[in-house]
C-alpha cells in the first residue's frame, strides 16, 4: 500500500491537492481523523491488498489535539506494519490566507465568536506541528496558481521513483519574497544584471541571448561551477538519510533573468548525473 497524507494550513490548497490525486487513480478521503489512520489503512490493505493500491488522505487541525500530538509515534507503528506513507504539507503566508477566506467567504473551520481569524491560524499552525515535524515535503502556495500546484503534485508526487530523492531547482524574485519550502536558498543577486541591457530586459534566463549574456560573464561561470561543487558534495547525504524530496530555490531581485538561468542550468547538470529532476520558476506565468 502507497499511502499519500495531504496536511496543512486551511486555505492553502489541500483540496486542490487530493482532486489532483483522486484524477489519476488515488482513492482520497478528506478530512479523515488522525486517530482512525492506522484503523483505515489497516481496513483498506485487509480489503484491497497491499502493493496494489495506491490511497490518500487529508488530514487538517478538525482532528483532536490529542491525536495530532501523537501523530509522529502514529506514524512509526504505520512503517512497522509495511505501510509507505508520503506526508505533503501545504501552507501559505497569513496574509494570503486572510485574503482567500475573503474572496471565497468561506469560514475557517478554527474560527469561533471569540475566535478570529487571525488568531484560528495561529492556532492551526501550532495544532499542526507534530504532522509538519514529520512532514517529508513543504510546498508554499503563497504565490503559486491552482494549475501551478497540480502541477507541482503530479511531477513531484506521481512521477517520485522509488529509493530515489526527487530534486526540484526553482528560481524567485526576492521582490516577492523568499520560499518558505525550499531546503537550500541561494542569493545570485551579486551577479550583473541583464535587466539593465535594453533587449535582454523583455527576455527571460530560459532565452538563448541571456544565457549567452551571462556564461560570458566571469563572476556568473564561477558561481554556478561552485553551486554545482557544493551540491554534487552534499546531495547524496541528504539521499543517504532517507530524504524523499529536496528544494533548491535560487533568488534574484526580479525572478526573471540570473535566478532563471542558474535554476536551468544546475537542472541540465543535475538530470544528467542522476535524472528526476525537476525546474520551476515561480516568477514565470
Amino acid at each position: 500500500m502507497k499511502l499519500v497524507i495531504v496536511t496543512g494550513l486551511s486555505g492553502s490548497g489541500k483540496s486542490i491537492a487530493l482532486n489532483t490525486l483522486e484524477d489519476v487513480d488515488y482513492y482520497c478521503i478528506d478530512n479523515l481523523p488522525a486517530g482512525m489512520l492506522k484503523a483505515f489503512t489497516a481496513q483498506m490493505s485487509g480489503e484491497w491488498g497491499v502493493d496494489r493500491t495506491l490511497f490518500a488522505v487529508g488530514i487538517d487541525a478538525r482532528s483532536s489535539s490529542r491525536d495530532l500530538a501523537h501523530f509522529p509515534t502514529l506514524l512509526v507503528e504505520l512503517e512497522q506494519q509495511g505501510i509507505e506513507s508520503t506526508i505533503i504539507f501545504l501552507q501559505a503566508d497569513d496574509e494570503t490566507l486572510f485574503k482567500r477566506f475573503s474572496e471565497t467567504r468561506r469560514k475557517h473551520p478554527l474560527t469561533k465568536r471569540e475566535v478570529s481569524l487571525a488568531d484560528a491560524i495561529q492556532l492551526e499552525r501550532e495544532l499542526l506541528e507534530p504532522i509538519a515535524s514529520s512532514a517529508d515535503m513543504f510546498i508554499d502556495t503563497t504565490h503559486t496558481t491552482v494549475h501551478q500546484l497540480r502541477d507541482l503534485i503530479r511531477d513531484r508526487v506521481l512521477e517520485q521513483q522509488p529509493g530515489k530523492m526527487s530534486l526540484l531547482f526553482q528560481s524567485f524574485g526576492y521582490k516577492h519574497g523568499i520560499p518558505s519550502d525550499a531546503d537550500f536558498v541561494f542569493d545570485v543577486r551579486c551577479l550583473p544584471n541583464p535587466h539593465w541591457e535594453p533587449t535582454l530586459r523583455p527576455l527571460t534566463g530560459r532565452d538563448a541571448a541571456v544565457a549567452d549574456y551571462l556564461m560570458n560573464l566571469e563572476p556568473v561561470v564561477h558561481m554556478l561551477n561552485q553551486l554545482k561543487q557544493f551540491l554534487e558534495f552534499w546531495i547524496p547525504c541528504f539521499e543517504a538519510d532517507n530524504r524523499s524530496y529536496m528544494t533548491v530555490a535560487l533568488g534574484c531581485t526580479g525572478g526573471q533573468h540570473r535566478s532563471v538561468f542558474l535554476a536551468e542550468s544546475l537542472a541540465a547538470h543535475f538530470d544528467k548525473l542522476r535524472g528526476h529532476v525537476l525546474v520551476r520558476h515561480r516568477e514565470l506565468s
